[in-house]
């Protein structure tokens, strides 16, 4: 017997406009494939793929929910993730602040890979060229794109050993938005805030919960409940705290499409994101607008 998949969605997809391996009409005809209805492409700091997903989310019977997902810093943690959905992506203003971002993100990643280089040489191993990075990237490298070269070279036996081995050792910091200024940007622009992946700033629920109810009072509107790096007893208690706040839920996959074992639409243990959680989100995309 067919099972219609239509009932389902992915809220957290990357495409190779940042660090994912398709772009955003591969990425979009894989939702299809897969059977979502609805899907939200999440490159870090890049609004660069919505265009092109969005025409061929028309293309294929997919709706496209516009996205961005900002590397932010709150107090002490660095490197949290601020999704922002529905907003008006093209905003001058909003561009100007990415690109100068996506110039900071260019040079950190040239750096990284220059540092991969020398740990080759340590090795007696052939450099990685730029030209076979880029080969993979389009809007801008990644590490994800150095780690794939890694691979193609055959120094490293899978992505996962190309971070173990050299992009966790020749790593650079990132630069990153304060929380307050990127949820401010993200409703300045229509659009909602949301807590990518909770449990990846702390797994204490104590301390989880007074960060969430902190950000909340700063404008948070939601948290991804549901996601892969949750555990499901995690994920259950990330929805309770949500209701108790009055937050949004949402879920995504997180796919960029080089994870061993990881689907478009599909979460830790094989959960599924139910459309049920648009409706929310786009009563309060509604109202934000006016």
């Amino acid at each position: 017997m067919t099972i219609d998949n239509r009932s389902f969605i992915d809220l957290h997809a990357h495409s190779n406009c940042s660090d994912g391996a398709l772009s955003p009409t591969e990425l979009v005809q894989l939702a299809a494939r897969e059977g979502l209805s609805a899907v939200a492409i999440a490159d870090h700091d890049s609004v660069a793929g919505i265009a092109e997903a969005v025409t061929a989310g028309m293309a294929c019977g997919v709706e496209v929910l516009p996205a961005v997902e900002l590397s932010v810093q709150f107090k002490s943690w660095q490197d949290v993730h601020l999704l922002g959905y529905g907003m008006e992506w093209s905003d001058a203003g909003f561009l100007e602040k990415l690109n100068g971002f996506r110039e900071r993100r260019e040079h950190r990643n040239l750096e990284i890979l220059e540092r991969v280089n020398e740990k080759l040489d340590e090795e007696n191993l052939e450099n990685i060229a730029l030209a076979e990075v880029l080969a993979y990237a389009r809007d801008a490298i990644g590490r994800p794109h150095i780690a794939r070269a890694l691979l193609e070279r055959g120094h490293v036996s899978s992505i996962e050993d190309a971070f173990r081995r050299y992009l966790v050792p020749c790593n650079v910091p990132k630069s990153y938005w304060p929380m307050q200024d990127a949820i401010l940007e993200v409703k300045r622009l229509g659009g909602i805030a949301v807590l990518a992946h909770p449990t990846s700033i702390s797994t204490n629920r104590q301390e989880l919960r007074d960060i969430i109810i902190e950000l909340s009072g700063l404008g948070l509107d939601g948290i991804e409940a549901f996601n892969n790096l949750a555990q499901t007893d995690e994920m259950e208690y990330l929805r309770r705290l949500a209701g108790e706040l009055g937050l949004l839920v949402t879920g995504g996959s997180d796919f960029h499409g080089i994870e061993e074992g990881l689907q478009i639409g599909k979460g830790r243990g094989g959960v599924r994101f139910s459309d049920n959680l648009l409706a929310p989100i786009k009563k309060r995309l509604s109202e934000r607008r006016g």
